[in-house]
């Protein structure tokens, strides 16, 4: 006779709330008709939290990515005006990516977009269950393990 694995459970239940999480935000982007991939997607949340333009090589350590994927990222995201090439001020060589006013405007409507699949997946709890989740979910971003008396 097997004993149960609790931990197994629990490590089944994130994985199968991380696939539905991502299954809905993709919907939601889809229904908003942006044009733009999830991995597009997280490109440009990327960008909107570097104070200045980037290297493409920060935005490829910082995704944990090889430089490839990053340049057809760009090359996707330039082409649709959501970001642009500039050239370093300090060293001609270097090209940094920054955003465009479009760039920005998506960002708008990702998060939007992101706030209704979070919205549709935290709807059966309750608020005192919201918080608890939160609590939890802090807890394990942050990797500090929980006290028990």
């Amino acid at each position: 006779m097997t004993t149960p694995d609790p931990d197994g459970l629990l490590a089944e239940q994130l994985l199968r709330l991380t696939r539905r999480v991502h299954r809905i935000q993709k919907r939601h982007l889809e229904q908003r008709d942006l044009g733009i991939t999830p991995a597009q997607s997280r490109l440009l949340r990327t960008l909107a939290h570097w104070g200045s333009p980037p290297r493409m090589a920060d935005l490829a350590e910082r995704l944990e990515v090889v430089p490839r994927a990053v340049t057809t990222l760009v090359d996707g995201l330039e082409a649709s005006g959501k970001v642009r090439r500039v050239p370093d001020p300090a060293n001609r060589r270097v090209i940094r990516i920054e955003l465009t006013d479009d760039g920005r405007g998506a960002l708008r409507e990702l998060r939007a977009a992101r706030r209704s699949a979070a919205e549709e997946i935290l709807a059966p709890l309750a608020e005192d269950q919201r918080a608890a989740l939160g609590g939890l979910l802090d807890t394990l971003i942050d990797g500090e393990p929980v006290r028990r008396c």
